[in-house]
């Protein structure tokens, strides 16, 4: 069961946490340790003075990756905390909703 923590004594929303499913938190392990892997790849890569456009298609790949993992994660959170929330009558989460995606979009 997904569980949204809120720190209330400051009103802040950075102190809020999840409690990933086993199966949502392994799967986005795996995308971060292929993600971790991809960029010792590209130090490797750069260590040997490879040439600068395999290296930038690489870094390219590994940006793609990265950019999947926070689909993914937003994905959950858009399922989970916003849905939740939104039942719950806290629609003051579609404003946070909307903030994030401004930052994800800049």
């Amino acid at each position: 069961m997904d569980e949204t923590k809120r720190d209330t004594q400051a009103g802040c929303a950075c102190h809020q946490t999840k409690k990933r499913s086993a199966e949502e938190y392994r799967k986005l392990c795996n995308r971060l340790s292929r993600i971790e892997g991809q960029i010792r790849g590209i130090r490797g890569m750069l260590d040997r003075d490879a040439y600068c456009p395999d290296i930038l298609a690489q870094a390219a790949a590994a940006n793609e990756a990265l950019n999947a993992f926070s689909r993914e994660l937003l994905s959950s959170h858009i399922r989970s905390c916003v849905v939740n929330d939104v039942r719950a009558g806290n629609d003051e989460i579609v404003d946070e909703l909307l903030s994030t995606l401004r930052r994800l979009m800049k």
